[in-house]
């Protein structure tokens, strides 16, 4: 027979949050690496907060939250707690229970910029490398380098000169949204700043392209499984990809010698000598156009040098990954540092996403 319509609401519930989540959600054996990870910090969390007071959002939940909202592309903070209010999977991944009040968005923001002050996200990221189960999928001889641009948080209307008092006097009307005249003006980093942003640059991937304002975002993968496992956020300049490269690789440990693989930006003749000085093998693209490389036969004969130009391609995945589901293609955050660690803290999210599968491909 036809079931009824009507609307049915008990005075209490008698199942939890754990009952309504399928024992095979992907989203379980993420939640048991994130907990193992979370707890390696619990240390960490207690400097950052005082013995006394009023207890504020325990840094767990609200960092179990910031994962949910890379997931599941969640635009902004607002949304998220507007998500955690109603949707139980969320609820059940932060370990809120089915009645638990929703913070504030104001005051979760106010938490998180406390997490900020404690490079938390670096942190929790190497917490998850360090974990024995995941350590032993990463590669210890072979990584590959990249950066990506990261779009600022600002209009190009608000890149003005510096020494500018009026922002009338250059062609600049009222309102929200007001016009402004570019014509014959030159615009550069070093006599231009944006007002919203003044950490960000002007800069262009390369010729032909748009100039935006942005960050540089560097990634270091291991080549075995294609995690991630270094990050950096710096200004966007011409020789930031191939420093960043030489600071993150400084610091793989170890007396081995190691591969790195890069694209035709770092071909150049300074970035293969410090690499090959700290003990490294540069596997970059050869740049032949109109120029001769700083890779010659000694390096391209060897059949490493193909595989590593091959897998290198892979972190594309990664930018992928991160500008078109976390996303992270343009920054809701203002400022190097805050960008950073938003950028670090998704690199975390990726390897997280496929954590699972490796893990359970091993088992």
């Amino acid at each position: 027979m036809r079931g009824s319509d009507e609307r049915t609401e008990s005075l209490f519930s008698y199942v939890s949050c754990e009952a309504r989540v399928p024992p095979d959600h992907p989203l379980r054996p993420i939640r048991a690496i994130v907990d193992e990870a979370l707890a390696v910090l619990s240390g960490e969390f207690a400097t950052l907060y005082a013995s006394t007071g009023r207890p504020s959002i325990a840094p767990e939940k609200l960092l179990r939250a910031l994962l949910l909202q890379a997931f599941y592309s969640v635009r902004s903070e607002r949304q998220l707690m507007e998500r955690l209010d109603y949707n139980l999977l969320f609820r059940w991944f932060v370990g809120l229970a089915m009645d638990a009040p929703i913070w504030d968005v104001t005051v979760f923001t106010k938490n998180r910029e406390r997490l900020l002050a404690g490079a938390i996200a670096q942190k929790f990221l190497t917490a998850l490398l360090a974990q024995p189960r995941v350590k032993a999928l990463l590669s210890d001889g072979h990584f590959s380098v990249d950066g990506t641009l990261i779009e600022a948080w600002a209009s190009m209307k608000s890149f003005r000169p510096k020494d500018e008092d009026d922002a009338s006097t250059n062609g600049l009307t009222g309102g929200r949204n007001g016009e402004r005249n570019f014509r014959g003006e030159r615009r550069r980093n070093d006599t231009h700043a944006s007002t919203t942003d003044p950490q960000a640059r002007l800069y262009r991937k390369g010729a032909g392209q748009e100039a935006k304002l942005c960050y540089l975002g560097h990634v270091l993968m291991e080549n075995r499984n294609g995690l991630v496992v270094d990050t950096r956020l710096t200004l966007a300049t011409g020789t930031a990809e191939r420093g960043a490269a030489l600071a993150m690789i400084g610091e793989r440990g170890g007396c081995h010698r190691i591969t790195l693989a890069g694209d035709k930006n770092y071909d150049t003749k300074d970035f293969v000598a410090e690499t090959r000085s700290l003990h490294v093998t540069p596997h970059v693209t050869q740049n032949t156009s109109g120029r001769a490389s700083a890779i010659d036969g000694r390096t391209t004969r060897h059949p490493g040098y193909a595989v590593s130009l091959r897998i290198r391609k892979r972190i594309e995945e990664v930018f992928g990954w991160m500008k078109a589901v976390a996303p992270l293609r343009q920054t809701r955050h203002r400022g190097q540092a805050r960008v950073g660690w938003q950028f670090t803290f998704t690199a975390a999210a990726y390897n997280l996403i496929r954590l699972p599968k490796l893990l359970g491909a091993v088992e």
